[in-house]
């Protein structure tokens, strides 16, 4: 698998009776047997608010890279991606649970996505052996 973008934004109102401005969505751009695919992840806002509780984050930007500032929205569909890569057949998912968003979390190997996410900012695209690299191993 070959990651060639990984970027979030805060979503914002289209229209005054939607709520579009309590979400987050987070993007993953990559390459899979030469055919380009996006995964899209939805999820509210206010888990990020609570990013401690879920990363060893306490705030956002949760990394800083020669003057470039990740958000934890900029991560979340890599981390999603990493953690279940049957995800790869898919091209979206809504994160509707406090307990969801946790279980994608938990496990992780946040120096690894630091790695990928530095080297991105410096190469178009960078390739992934396996997902496994990114979740902690028991020992």
């Amino acid at each position: 698998m070959i990651i060639t973008e990984c970027k979030g934004y805060e979503l914002e109102k289209e229209k005054p009776n939607t709520s579009e401005d309590y979400f987050n969505r987070s993007e993953i751009t990559y390459i899979e047997d030469g055919v380009e695919k996006n995964l899209h992840v939805l999820y509210v806002r206010y888990y990020e608010e609570q990013l401690n509780k879920y990363t060893p984050f306490e705030v956002n930007p949760v990394f800083q890279f020669e003057g470039n500032e990740i958000y934890l929205r900029d991560l979340v569909a890599l981390v999603c991606l990493m953690k279940n890569p049957g995800l790869r057949h898919r091209k979206r998912l809504y994160i509707n649970t406090e307990k969801e968003f946790q279980h994608y979390f938990q496990d992780i190997n946040f120096e690894k996505i630091k790695e990928l996410l530095s080297d991105l900012l410096n190469k178009p695209r960078v390739e992934i052996k396996s997902p496994l690299q990114f979740i902690n191993q028991p020992n």
